[in-house]
């Protein structure tokens, strides 16, 4: 059986954040000091904003869950969610991006590697900077 879902992975190595601390880091405030593909943030609710990214304009929510934090692109055609999550076990931070297709143009996919890069990079500068 195929996987449902196109899947996007990206990790950092862990210096020693908890997970209270890495939430506390994922707000929907910090969304453009941890990713260069976010520009703009309008927060409209507790756990809701609007964000202009590389896609454009677009809803997103954000949830706490197990280990991290979850965000949705509400009006995103190809609903397109990524999770923040801390595996103790393995001493890394998981950056997972999905999307509801099996199969997406070349540059929509390259779009998304961007994005999880974009991530990678801005995340592992925020944990360097910050200490933890």
């Amino acid at each position: 059986q195929q996987n449902p879902a196109m899947e996007f992975f990206q990790s950092i190595r862990n210096t020693d954040i908890d997970v209270d601390r890495l939430r506390q880091l994922l707000t929907l405030e910090n969304l453009p000091a941890l990713c260069d593909s976010i520009t703009t943030v309008n927060v409209t609710d507790k756990d809701e904003a609007d964000i202009y990214c590389l896609w454009g304009t677009f809803d997103v929510r954000r949830d706490v869950i197990r280990y991290g934090v979850r965000f949705s692109l509400l009006n995103c055609p190809h609903a397109l969610a990524w999770t923040i999550t801390l595996k103790q076990s393995s001493n890394r931070i998981v950056i997972h991006c999905t999307i509801d297709d099996e199969q997406a143009d070349e540059e929509f996919v390259e779009s998304i590697d961007d994005f999880m890069l974009d991530w990678s990079d801005g995340l592992s500068v925020k944990l360097a900077t910050t200490g933890r």
